[in-house]
């Protein structure tokens, strides 16, 4: 059912229902570190993928330097573990969709800007430690997403070509990201409006999994 080669997955908004720590996070260290009260609009459109030195060059307008960058870091994942932890969900019919892309014999990866940490935690609450051995993370690539060289690298981890390769995303960065590769993006409207996935180069947008098994299943009825 699925008309790529390969899959792609980002994992904040993608695999795990987990945007309101992150945010809640990125709002107290912008508080008690930068001297910032960031809105709402300042998360959705300034704190929107990428890795946190560059998010934080954002909110700053300068470039932090590398003790600046590793404080912040720090600081910061560890309020958004405090928080989450025992609260992660994964998104509705990741399970299913993992079990249909095995049986369906195509590979798939992680390609993320969490950091190693991060990726094992949020692994673990969902108990789905085993189901990605192959991963692309922020500590992996110079450049984060939007540019292109994250999903570059997730689909050579897999012997792909990027052309073949279906990316799942929530982010506005990281549907660039996917797009810039020369991938399909199909995103998730976890964390950003379907408007805005569209307007980033997303030629699908879901809300969940399980509405995107059902439309691979009437485009498959529907011969393409």
């Amino acid at each position: 059912m699925i008309p790529f080669k390969a899959v792609l997955f980002d994992m904040d908004g993608v695999l795990v229902d987990n945007n309101r720590f992150h945010r809640q996070a990125w709002k107290d260290t912008a508080r008690d570190l930068l001297g910032l009260n960031l809105s709402e609009h300042d998360l959705d459109t300034r704190v929107d993928g990428g890795r946190n030195p560059e998010i934080q060059e954002r909110l700053t307008g300068k470039k932090p330097t590398p003790e600046e960058a590793a404080h912040l870091h720090t600081f910061k994942e560890n309020l958004y573990r405090e928080a989450a932890k025992g609260q992660m969900q994964e998104v509705k019919g990741l399970s299913a969709y993992l079990q249909l892309l095995q049986d369906a014999g195509i590979p798939y990866a992680m390609v993320t800007s969490a950091d190693r940490i991060n990726v094992e935690f949020g692994l673990s609450e969902l108990g789905l430690s085993h189901a990605f051995p192959l991963r692309i993370m922020g500590e992996d690539v110079q450049n984060g997403k939007p540019h292109p060289e994250p999903y570059l690298k997730g689909a050579a981890l897999l012997g792909m070509d990027p052309a073949d390769c279906l990316v799942h995303e929530d982010a506005i960065a990281g549907v660039k990201s996917g797009v810039n590769a020369g991938a399909t993006v199909c995103a998730l409207s976890t964390t950003q409006t379907p408007e805005n996935l569209r307007a980033a180069g997303a030629k699908w947008v879901v809300s969940d999994f399980l509405e995107w098994m059902r439309e691979v299943t009437e485009q498959g009825n529907k011969g393409g």
